[in-house]
């Protein structure tokens, strides 16, 4: 799940500060200098909302790379990494997908792949994984995550974010409009929003992006489906890729670094922000395939 919670991480991150720069340079007292212009704060918002989902997709495999440690694999040294670049290879040529970067991180048993684009990706596999699985199972992982690449999850994650965070944006200011309004109501100074809009505005902000998550996540579960059956299909057998998911079920794993939930193999935290279904409904829905 690694991908998706750093995604999140990442995306709310941006747009705080993307708010915050845009409120210093007097976006604010524009947009309520003859009472809240909603056309333009709609606008603003549809900027910042898209803006911070786009700035998170483009640092995507930069922040992945960073936040777990993950060495590419240049010139593979050992007998694993030769075969973890050689079936990636084998698995993306089945997809049609150019060569993905491949890497390898210390960690629980996990994987996950990222990037901006199919021609810019990373599928990156823990220490533990290739430790506590066999060479079908690991494979089945690894179509999963290529399947990811294939129905370009991180795009489509990117679109949903940018929708919802531009709901975010709008509401908050609305609320933060409507809170500055009443604490200076009489003031006839009132020359345009004070620091209590500010203040509200960052705080609803994080309030409402922290729901906007359950959003994504749901977003997420269902995506997650999709990539199991992509590789079982890459597999030519659901059978490896149910395996796979026994066996996760069976060792100890860890939350991947915020952010890169969406398209790690493990599940995650939570009922509502879950970015991956229970293992046991994975594996029955591979069933029915």
């Amino acid at each position: 799940m690694k991908r998706v919670v750093l995604f999140l991480a990442t995306n709310l991150a941006v747009m705080l500060v993307l708010s915050v720069v845009t409120s210093l340079l007097g976006v604010n007292r524009y947009l309520t200098a003859n009472g809240l212009n909603f056309g333009a704060l709609l606008g603003f918002a549809a900027v910042i909302g898209f803006g911070g989902a786009l700035i998170s997709l483009l640092m995507s495999k930069t922040m992945a790379k960073w936040s777990t440690g993950a060495q590419v694999i240049v010139s593979p040294s050992s007998s694993t990494e030769l075969w973890l670049v050689d079936t990636v290879a084998k698995l993306a040529k089945r997809a049609k997908l150019p060569m993905p970067e491949v890497a390898i991180y210390q960690g629980e048993p996990n994987a996950f792949a990222t990037g901006a684009t199919k021609n810019n990706s990373l599928v990156a596999v823990s220490t533990g994984l290739l430790q506590g699985m066999t060479r079908d199972e690991a494979e089945a992982v690894l179509a999963h995550e290529i399947s990811h690449i294939a129905n370009g999850d991180m795009v489509t994650m990117t679109l949903i974010q940018g929708v919802v965070n531009t709901f975010v944006v709008f509401l908050s200011r609305i609320v933060a409009y409507a809170v500055d309004s009443f604490l200076r109501r009489g003031d006839s100074q009132n020359s345009g929003p004070g620091i209590a809009y500010m203040v509200t505005s960052v705080v609803c902000e994080i309030a409402f992006g922290l729901l906007a998550s359950i959003i994504v996540a749901w977003f997420s579960r269902q995506r997650e489906f999709r990539a199991d059956a992509g590789a079982a299909g890459l597999m030519g057998s659901a059978l490896p890729m149910q395996n796979a998911l026994r066996r996760l079920g069976s060792l100890h794993t860890e939350p991947l670094p915020q952010g890169m939930a969406a398209s790690g193999i493990a599940g995650g935290w939570g009922t509502l922000f879950a970015t991956h279904p229970p293992l046991e409904e994975r594996i029955a829905a591979l069933g029915k395939g």
